[in-house]
């Protein structure tokens, strides 16, 4: 009886290290499947730049008023978003992440220039500049230099929607409120600039 309960466990033991084999390959399997998952949503940052690049760059232009300025703040926010992408979980959102960088770093180049300038003559940028003025119709002129005049939410808000042609949710993203916010953003910006215009009076 000894001897064949040892033989019992002897055979028993093949099935068990079988078994383990067999959850050592599903643990495998597994790890691989998330792996290529990760892979696929890796963010292509290569990918936003080339689609996205040029309108980014006109966004930041309408912001900072000059092109090289505007092509630093793009170019730092690719680099940023770059450097981050393993931090990005939706791949889906990685263009949203890069215009709120590109929205940032207006924000921060226009701070620098109200230091620079809060004791001199008030600051206009070179596309706001009388060469620039003379290349677009004097409508166009004044309802960007209105639109220059409107709080930086408002501004912002304003050039996401009608330059960018986005909606209220990617506005909402990218300039990191809720929907609700971002409308409310764009009524209070539009009524703001028909008064500046004279419209309605």
């Amino acid at each position: 009886m000894a001897v064949g309960g040892r033989g019992s466990v002897n055979s028993r033991e093949p099935e068990a290290a079988d078994g383990a084999l067999e959850r050592l390959c599903y643990v495998e399997a597994e790890l691989l499947s998330l792996s290529e998952t990760r892979e696929r949503q890796r963010v292509d940052v290569a990918a936003i730049f080339a689609d996205h690049h040029v309108g980014l760059v006109r966004l930041a232009l309408l912001m900072v008023g000059d092109q090289p300025t505007a092509e630093d703040v793009v170019q730092e926010a690719f680099a940023r978003t770059h450097a981050g992408r393993a931090r990005l979980r939706d791949a889906d959102k990685a263009l949203a992440y890069v215009r709120s960088a590109v929205l940032n770093g207006c924000r921060s180049v226009l701070r620098r220039r109200a230091t620079v300038f809060r004791k001199a003559v008030p600051y206009d940028p070179p596309v706001w500049s009388a060469e620039s003025a003379a290349l677009m119709s004097e409508e166009r002129r004044e309802v960007l230099l209105a639109v220059r005049q409107l709080p930086r939410r408002q501004r912002e808000a304003l050039t996401l929607r009608y330059y960018l042609d986005l909606s209220d949710r990617e506005i909402a993203e990218t300039m990191r409120i809720s929907a609700g916010t971002a409308r409310s953003t764009i009524a209070r910006g539009l009524a703001a600039l028909g008064r500046a215009l004279g419209e309605g009076s």
